[in-house]
């Protein structure tokens, strides 16, 4: 589950169409403060790190819970249920959501947005889950139905949106592929949820082009009418070595800090086009995960030498 807190700032009126401006930062307590890491922002001053992000254009952030990890290739279901069926995991799932959502109320924590689930193109809670079973749309139907029942049955006011956040978001067939086949269940609906979600990553796959996204982006808006936002991407500032080709469209971009910067500033671009209204860099501290799960020396934001930043910049004059 990713919640997203809203830090409320001023942002540049060159990034006014994008409601949501923002970064994942979940390292940032568990890892980083932990392990008693500081940040220097642009101006060469040490401050906490949601300073440097609001000073220079970030208003929302993204934090994941850490019930289990979950990305593309990882759903596991937690230890405590790993022996439920459908129904049982469902039960805890909404029993879960709702806990957890009147625990950060009661903390008077304002939430914009819940995500009930991380990329969860191959399902959630795996096995019983897995999408790619004979019964996993169905039960992954019923396991979205539950989260978005917790949330609704939380003490909030106003309610946060609700997003199902899919990888891939590039790649339009994968999409519709997806949401036509767990909608297609009857058990969620349409109204069990208010945005689509997607990671969209450059270093994974050549035909992951701004178009692709751009494109992929404005049929999920079509289809199904609701808010679209890229949660996660990252652009290289090191990458000597790729696995993949990288896109064409993005064969001229050096990998370099003010790179980065042009990258968030193309995506942000294809978003405004497609009529979305979000983007967030993923991880731009995770000082001790430089690669960020790619095949890149360095995506980070930050650099591990001296912790400086050294292009958060990039919300703030896009």
């Amino acid at each position: 589950m990713l919640l997203l807190p809203l830090l409320t700032v001023f942002f540049p009126s060159a990034f006014a169409a994008l409601t949501y401006r923002g970064v994942d930062w979940s390292s940032l307590l568990l890892v980083e403060e932990a392990a008693d890491k500081t940040y220097t922002g642009i101006d060469g001053n040490t401050k906490p790190l949601e300073q440097i992000l609001k000073n220079n254009g970030v208003n929302t952030v993204r934090q994941r819970l850490y019930n289990t990890w979950a990305d593309p290739e990882h759903q596991t279901t937690p230890k405590a249920w790993e022996s439920y069926g459908v129904d049982d995991l469902a039960t805890a799932v909404q029993n879960y959501t709702e806990t957890v959502m009147n625990s950060f109320n009661s903390a008077d924590i304002p939430i914009q947005i819940v995500s009930i689930g991380n990329e969860i193109t191959a399902g959630l809670l795996w096995p019983v889950g897995d999408i790619r079973t004979d019964s996993g749309p169905s039960n992954v139907a019923k396991l979205l139905h539950a989260a978005s029942a917790g949330v609704k049955s939380s003490y909030f006011t106003p309610q946060p949106k609700i997003m199902i956040h899919l990888d891939n978001g590039w790649e339009w067939s994968t999409q519709q592929w997806w949401y036509d086949a767990v909608l297609g269940e009857s058990v969620l609906t349409t109204d069990d949820f208010d945005m689509q979600g997607v990671s969209y990553y450059p270093f994974y796959n050549e035909e992951a082009t701004l178009d692709a996204l751009r494109t992929s982006l404005t049929n999920m808006k079509t289809q199904y009418g609701k808010d679209v936002l890229v949660v996660e991407t990252n652009w290289p500032q090191s990458c000597p070595d790729p696995e993949y080709a990288f896109p064409s469209d993005a064969s001229d971009i050096a990998y370099t800090p003010a790179r980065q910067k042009l990258w968030m500033k193309n995506v942000a671009s294809a978003v405004e086009d497609a009529g979305g209204n979000g983007v967030f860099y993923w991880e731009p501290a995770w000082l001790d995960n430089a690669a960020l799960g790619s095949s890149c020396a360095d995506n980070l934001m930050f650099a591990n030498n001296g912790h400086a930043l050294k292009s958060m910049e990039v919300f703030g004059s896009i």
